[in-house]
């Protein structure tokens, strides 16, 4: 038997209308574009499509295949978080994969997101124009103050919209404990026109943006970054640096690398070693490689708890960007 009576009524209520509404919500996360729209409900009218049909033409779209990695990428990263763990702190899962034809948020979404540990403050930076599936995974993972900051403004329900740069933030030291910058610190200072955004252009805005950060973090408090990386690029509207050289700002403005991993696209996204990731290119619309970082504070105990961190789990490397065996 195929399905029950129960499941072939259900599917048969309501208008078309609602149905090709509700698929299209359901499906690829969206309202359906009017000509979309307008042709399916033609069709089923007509009956040159059933219902079943526009669902299996919505799942077998390429929208749908982003739309299952970003899907698979949160339920991964919340799975993460809730598994029992041998030592205090937050998971770290490393060497994740994700299918070619997609663009670097594949990885970047999951590898932050499973990296939340409960803290009860939470700044957002750039999240005006961020991936909605990131942006549900963030309210998702229910801080007790979620703060967005960008220089435009969005509405997003279980979020605080901040407008300002963020070289210039209106919140006092030490206000957050933990800041995720996904795929935007490359931006800063740059070109926004693309953005319909207008901010003060200058060489060094990332480095303005990452001492802003480290002011409103917490002593104890977490930066998790990503950026481009590879070949040194400036393509006007963000600028591409080398492995090293993202390594060399971010410890310029006071933070402790205290992780990092590289990420190369080839027939997908894949784990990749510094030489890998040095080769690089910005092919457009996405990286050809990411680097993904999570910073702390600079401090000499800090730098003492990271070396014998690196003693005691030598073989649990979590620095990609060290030079090794060269």
């Amino acid at each position: 038997m195929t399905g029950d009576l129960r499941g072939w009524l259900d599917a048969a209520s309501g208008t078309d209308e609602e149905f090709v509404d509700r698929a299209w919500r359901l499906v690829v996360r969206r309202a359906p574009e009017e000509d979309g729209r307008e042709l399916a409900l033609a069709k089923l009218r007509d009956g040159t499509l059933s219902r079943a049909g526009l669902l299996r033409e919505l799942v077998a779209s390429e929208e749908f295949g982003r739309v299952h990695a970003l899907d698979g990428g949160l339920a991964f990263a919340a799975a993460e978080r809730s598994k029992p763990r041998g030592v205090k702190g937050p998971a770290r899962p490393r060497e994740l994969h994700a299918p070619a034809g997609l663009d670097e948020r594949s990885i970047e979404i999951p590898w932050c997101l499973a990296r939340y540990d409960g803290e009860r403050r939470v700044l957002d930076v750039g999240y005006a124009f961020a991936e909605p599936a990131y942006l549900a995974g963030l309210v998702a993972l229910g801080a007790e103050e979620l703060v967005g900051v960008d220089l435009a403004q969005t509405d997003v329900s279980g979020l605080r919209g901040v407008v300002a740069d963020v070289r210039s933030l209106p919140f006092d030291e030490a206000t957050f404990d933990l800041v995720l910058c996904v795929s935007t610190l490359e931006h800063v200072g740059r070109d926004n026109e693309v953005y319909d955004v207008d901010a003060a252009r200058a060489e060094d805005g990332d480095a303005a943006a990452l001492r802003e950060l480290h002011r409103v973090l917490a002593k104890d408090g977490r930066l998790l970054v990503t950026v481009p990386t590879g070949v040194p690029e400036n393509h006007g509207w963000q600028v591409q640096r080398a492995p090293e050289e993202w390594v060399d700002v971010f410890e310029r403005a006071g933070f402790l690398v205290f992780e990092d991993e590289l990420y190369v696209y080839g027939d997908g996204w894949r784990s990749a070693t510094l030489d890998e990731a040095r080769r690089a290119r910005y092919e457009g619309p996405g990286a050809g490689a990411v680097l993904l970082a999570e910073l702390r504070p600079g401090s000499v105990g800090g730098k003492a708890r990271l070396a014998v961190r690196d003693v005691r789990h030598r073989n649990e490397v979590r620095r990609s960007t060290v030079r090794r065996n060269e």
